[in-house]
């Protein structure tokens, strides 16, 4: 089969891959210009970190919704909906003069990338026919968007030199531009499902919500571990009871949001827990490694955002080379070769100190591009493979919300480690001592994303259930 886009492919997916991109360069920037947002508004260090949880809390506690929101309402219609949603309160956090003003733009645009991200991913499978060309359209869209996440930090550091506001109105810019071009290029041909009768599962979707915001709020509290432990548990405590009356209610639904039986597929759980791992060690990899830079050497936000330069490789390797890699030895083999590289990458900066040279951190930045180039491109293809048409939103949403948690827990997970050890001490081999304990997470959820991938090497991928009114997609056939 030809593997060759046309321009109007091209078009669209660059497109949607834009949108992507969008999501991953404001997270990153954002986290260089948090330093200047704190002088500037003069914000604690609790609400500065209120910041990040707000726009965590509404992605994370949304997502599943979005995903379902696309296949029962349109993904074209809720991507365009929702990308005018993040431009405009995009817009509203650089205006922001007060903390409440930032919170509340944060948490809305984390909520429109909850349903504007899973929305994304599900047009890409829609628009490209199963084979060569959708594993390349795949592949792209996975590079661009890792991308984002490691140019944003040198797109941040130049950013914030000119002003910190400017790290919100540029995606303004950016968003505008693809929104203008999305409305006549994306099309959704998929003819979507009779609205059930009764209307739709609300009880399912606020249970949902409400679960998975309580649980992405204890998560982040555990980057505090000796503020209020009662708060947290009894937090985590409601997330778990909301879970376990979603999934009673979703059992007794007639037309449940969320069909419980999409979880018995063995790569769907797989890519899911893999992608939540492997992201929980770069989002405490990369914590870490700006505290370490910019507080123990001193290194300015530019020369930070520099030294991740090389990381940035993914975005060439991820349309190029990966492609080509899954075709030849398949999605598995693809994506353990990149957790176990992450893996590698993480283990070799553990023996960092405060006089340590960048010629001996160059080699973990270069594997860490090359690990998200064989591996954040097949898990997005993992997390629909076997996965029927009507259902590619649903699982689009639960990768995404996978990856949601898993920088939620890596992140909290460093913090927490590094505050553990300070203690409260403030000489400079205290903090050393930290950082160099902090850098042990990411080894530690690496190890883990790489040890479930193998069980994917030694069993056979089973069918996905698929509806009874649908047919029956083999795991084999690359969504």
């Amino acid at each position: 089969m030809d593997e060759r886009l046309g321009a109007r492919d091209w078009a669209v997916l660059l497109v949607l891959a834009g949108a992507v991109f969008l999501e991953g360069i404001d997270i990153a920037m954002l986290n260089v210009a948090l330093p200047s947002i704190r002088a500037d508004l003069g914000l604690s260090t609790g609400m500065l970190s209120g910041v990040v949880s707000a726009y965590v809390l509404g992605y994370g506690g949304f997502m599943l919704l979005g995903g379902r929101a696309a296949d029962l309402l349109g993904r074209r219609r809720m991507f365009l909906f929702w990308m005018g949603v993040f431009i405009v309160f995009s817009g509203l956090g650089g205006f922001a003069t007060e903390a409440w003003m930032l919170l509340m733009a944060r948490f809305v645009t984390g909520v429109a990338s909850a349903f504007m991200a899973p929305a994304g991913l599900a047009l890409v499978a829609g628009n490209f026919p199963r084979g060569p060309r959708r594993t390349k359209a795949f592949g792209i869209y996975a590079g661009v968007g890792a991308g984002g996440f490691s140019l944003g930090l040198v797109v941040g550091g130049l950013l914030t030199s000119l002003g910190w506001r400017w790290v919100f109105f540029a995606p303004v810019a950016l968003s505008a531009v693809i929104l203008l071009a999305a409305i006549p290029l994306i099309k959704d041909e998929r003819v979507l499902p009779k609205r059930p009768k009764g209307g739709f599962d609300l009880a399912g979707a606020f249970s949902v919500t409400g679960a998975m915001l309580l649980l992405v709020y204890g998560v982040v509290r555990l980057e505090h571990p000796g503020d209020g432990v009662w708060v947290t548990v009894f937090t985590f405590g409601g997330g778990l009871a909301f879970l376990a009356a979603f999934v009673a209610i979703e059992r007794r639904a007639s037309h449940p949001l969320v069909r419980l039986g999409i979880l018995r597929s063995v790569p769907l759980v797989r890519s899911n827990l893999s992608a939540l791992l492997f992201m929980a060690s770069f989002a405490g990899f990369q914590f870490m490694v700006t505290i370490y830079l910019q507080e123990v050497r001193g290194w300015s936000t530019v020369q930070t955002g520099l030294a991740m330069l090389v990381a940035g490789i993914d975005v060439v390797l991820s349309p190029t080379v990966t492609p080509r890699l899954v075709d030849r030895f398949g999605t598995v083999r693809v994506l353990f070769g990149g957790l176990v590289l992450g893996l590698v990458a993480y283990l070799l900066f553990l023996p960092i100190g405060p006089d340590t040279t960048y010629a001996l951190m160059f080699p973990t930045m270069l594997l860490l591009g090359l690990a998200f180039s064989l591996a954040y491109g097949p898990l997005t293809m993992a997390g629909t493979e076997g996965i029927h048409e009507d259902e590619h939103g649903l699982a689009s949403g639960l990768l995404y919300t996978a990856i949601q948690f898993g920088m939620a827990l890596g992140l909290s997970a460093a913090t927490a480690v590094q505050v553990a050890v300070l203690a409260g001490r403030t000489s400079d081999g205290a903090r050393m001592d930290a950082v160099s304990a902090g850098f042990l997470v990411p080894v530690v959820l690496a190890a883990g994303a790489a040890l479930i991938m193998v069980f994917g090497l030694r069993t056979r991928d089973a069918a996905t259930p698929a509806p009874e009114s649908a047919p029956v997609v083999t795991a084999s056939e690359r969504v």
